[in-house]
């Protein structure tokens, strides 16, 4: 059997989330003893000038015994995020329209603003 065949054999679900350059890879996979494990792979395309691209790609190897505090600290990290800068996107790269503010007023506005206290939950009970 070749090595595709055997990673082809491998991949038992599979799951794709597009994002702007980045394509997140979530693929459920088996040991050789046949459980269960999850990638997530980050794969990135970088243009060259010459109209060429590449991708890099990141990759995390989950096992069963890590779902639980793996979702306990992401769960943990984007509610810290959420509570603090609310949901609203403020990225020069991502609103072509952003000024960036000096160092003062950014605290001083920090100071005054609340975080957000709409946000959605999100359930990682599919991973």
């Amino acid at each position: 059997m070749s090595q595709r065949e055997l990673t082809d054999q491998e991949e038992i679900h599979s799951k794709v989330l597009r994002a702007g350059r980045r394509t997140y890879f979530f693929d459920v996979r088996s040991t050789k003893a046949g459980d269960y494990y999850l990638t997530i792979t980050e794969s990135k395309k970088f243009t060259h000038d010459d109209g060429s691209f590449h991708y890099k790609k990141h990759k995390i190897y989950l096992y069963k015994e890590d779902f639980e505090a793996f979702k306990e600290n992401v769960e943990e990290m984007m509610d810290f995020i959420i509570n603090e800068k609310g949901t609203e996107v403020i990225s020069d790269r991502h609103q072509k329209d952003f000024k960036k503010e000096d160092d003062e007023e950014v605290t001083q506005s920090a100071a005054v603003e609340k975080p957000s206290e709409n946000f959605t939950d999100v359930s990682f009970d599919d991973i």
